[in-house]
Order: C-alpha cells, then sequence, then structure tokens
C-alpha cells in the first residue's frame, strides 16, 4: 500500500473517530476545535496521534485511510457495507 498506511484497522476512540470525520469534511483544526469546544492545542494532539496509530502521514492519507476502512461516509461513498444491486 502506498504511503505507509496501516494494513489493518486499528483502535480509535470516539473522540478520534468524530475529529477524522470533521477532518474529511474539510475543516481546519482550529474549526474543529471551535465546533467541539476544546483548544486547537488538543486538536492538533489528536490530529498526531490519529496519524500515529493509522501509520498515514499527512490529512490526505488520513482521509484516504478512513475511507478504506470504512471510518467515514462522505457524499454516500462509503456509507453501506451492504452493496445494493438493481437486477
Amino acid at each position: 500500500m502506498a504511503g505507509g498506511e496501516s494494513q489493518t484497522p486499528v483502535s480509535l476512540s470516539d473522540r478520534e473517530l468524530q475529529i477524522i470525520d470533521l477532518v474529511a469534511t474539510g475543516l481546519t483544526n482550529q474549526q474543529i476545535a471551535v465546533k467541539l469546544e476544546i483548544s486547537k492545542r488538543t486538536v492538533d494532539n489528536h490530529i498526531s496521534n490519529i496519524l500515529t496509530k493509522t501509520g498515514t502521514e499527512n490529512r490526505v492519507a488520513l482521509v484516504r485511510w478512513a475511507l478504506q476502512w470504512g471510518k467515514v461516509c462522505l457524499n454516500d461513498v462509503n456509507c453501506c457495507s451492504i452493496p445494493h444491486r438493481e437486477d
């Protein structure tokens, strides 16, 4: 896999998953901090921990990882684990 991303799913806290979801929507760390009513430094620390846990190097790689492992849902992409088939 390119970018050294983790080959296996990792254990993330509910807060970390919430932050990944907000990163995937395009929010900056400052915007995430305001939305979650926490400090930017706390968001920075969460992002750093998430990148380490997932083996990703940046926010783009993190979002790619999250999509691969079904951790986020963007514009109806990755929102359902059961494919819908029409015959």
